[in-house]
């Protein structure tokens, strides 16, 4: 697990989408606006992750909202290519500085593979700065249980400030 002196430095809020919907980008920006004014928050650090739809999610926020993240992390899921080519467009500065780690099991029949792939390679494309993919090449569609046990993602997330 991570130590105690490395989990002090987050503050962690988990929504949980509602079931038969899918997540909306509006309401997970203002719940982090109402977070952000709620607890003593470093605005320059707000990193985002999720898993399976939240990997969706995670790249549909983060990627449509670049500047307001230091970096995202988004886990077993996909995203849209479009969004990546608009933020380029719109945005370059706060999409290249981005940083991307994405994590995805080569075995998963949930979520393929290629969805994480092609968005790495896009965002390369796009000139982004920090982008790193990690396949695990036994896993199935649990790419988070590794990832998020792992120290380095933590100590990783923690160089990336906007």
């Amino acid at each position: 697990a991570m130590g105690a002196d490395l989990a002090a430095r987050f503050a962690m809020v988990a929504p949980q989408c509602p079931d038969h919907e899918v997540w909306d980008d509006a309401a997970v920006l203002a719940l982090l606006d109402h977070v952000g004014s709620e607890l003593n928050v470093d605005a320059r650090r707000i990193y985002l992750t999720g898993l399976s739809m939240g990997g969706f999610g995670t790249w549909s926020v983060g990627l449509r909202h670049p500047e307001r993240f230091a970096a995202i992390v988004p886990i077993c899921g996909g995203g849209r290519i479009a969004d990546i080519t608009t933020a380029e467009r719109s945005q370059r500065a706060a999409l290249q500085r981005l940083g991307v780690w994405a994590f995805h099991g080569a075995r998963d029949v949930t979520v393929p593979l290629e969805e994480s792939e092609r968005m790495v390679a896009a965002l390369r494309a796009a000139g982004a700065s920090d982008v790193r993919l990690t396949v695990y090449l036994n896993a199935e569609h649990d790419a988070w249980s590794e990832s998020y046990a792992n120290p380095a993602l933590y100590t990783w997330l923690l160089e990336h400030a906007r």
